[in-house]
């Protein structure tokens, strides 16, 4: 069953024949592959095994073609999930912040930089209301040799400051975009949001937000310190995952139990539900690539059952 094309690669639902498990199957011509991330992120994805990321089951290849087996997730992406929710609160956003903290903090445990978390990267495992959450996409990560990298790559809008600087950066970028999903997750909205890319990048290396009024004004002080944490400029001072994990926000009772599923909800589908914004996404990286900046401006490959 055919599920998803990319811009390099076909995913397919298939069966085992021996189990009857089902899995899905992306598949790239190797004639492609100068121009795609596919073997950085199978090295990668080979070294990884954890609960909240999608896995690579196995990997085969032909004179033509290399096959990744990849672990089905059918849930849906995080933001359509949370528009069918129908009652949406801050513990909600916390759980699901968690989640992703835990699977970061494995990844840079491991001495892997995903450079790549957005909403779109963020998949439940399946249809069930009390469903994981699988981080996914690969294509962009980074062993870590030295503690540090300079290839500025990410998508606008989630990318950290220094990162835009073109300054030599470290695992703390992937902190800075968990705080910029967080940021969404309570209002809707992106932080940094510039029809213009250059104001857009100038805000987001000033770390330039707000707590807007009315949107704002029922989440709790304690949401609001996480993301100031997560999102802080100097990278040497931003959280950690592990720090992040210990917040009051995430493992305390703090996240409030308020619905605000409707203020969410009407912001997220202005802003993200829309072809509009993924558009400008798409220019935005293009951009980016012209001032030499080296951004994402492939199609994801998400493997998910329900596209």
């Amino acid at each position: 069953m055919f599920l998803h094309r990319g811009s390099f690669s076909e995913v397919f639902m298939v069966r085992e024949k021996k189990t009857g498990k089902m899995y899905a199957l992306k598949c790239l011509k190797k004639k492609h592959l100068a121009h795609s991330n596919l073997e950085n992120e199978i090295n990668v994805l080979r070294r990884i095994k954890h609960d909240n990321v999608v896995g690579l089951e196995d990997f085969y290849e032909s004179r033509t073609h290399y096959y990744l087996v990849m672990q089905l997730v059918s849930g849906g992406e995080l933001f359509d999930r949370i528009l069918d929710k129908g009652v949406y609160t801050e513990k909600d956003a916390s759980k699901v912040i968690k989640q992703v903290l835990q699977a970061v903090s494995y990844l840079h445990e491991n001495s892997i930089v995903h450079r790549d978390l957005k909403p779109e990267n963020l998949l439940y495992y399946n249809t069930d209301e009390n469903a994981k959450i699988m981080v996914s996409d690969f294509g962009l990560s980074k062993t870590l040799e030295h503690g540090v990298m300079s290839t500025a790559c990410g998508t606008p809008g989630y990318v950290a400051p220094e990162v835009l600087a073109q300054k030599p950066y470290s695992k703390a970028v992937d902190c800075w975009s968990i705080g910029v999903i967080t940021y969404i997750l309570l209002c809707g909205y992106p932080p940094f949001f510039e029809e213009n890319e250059k104001r857009l990048f100038s805000k987001i290396m000033r770390a330039e937000y707000a707590f807007h009024s009315p949107f704002w004004d029922d989440i709790s002080e304690s949401a609001k310190e996480f993301i100031k944490n997560m999102m802080e400029k100097n990278p040497t001072k931003r959280f950690t995952t592990e720090q992040a994990l210990r917040h009051p926000w995430i493992v305390g009772d703090t996240a409030r139990d308020q619905d605000i599923y409707q203020s969410v909800c009407e912001q997220l589908e202005r802003n993200f539900a829309t072809s509009k914004w993924k558009v400008m996404a798409n220019q935005g990286s293009r951009l980016l690539s012209h001032k030499g900046i080296c951004c994402d401006a492939h199609n994801s490959d998400e493997v998910s059952a329900d596209k």
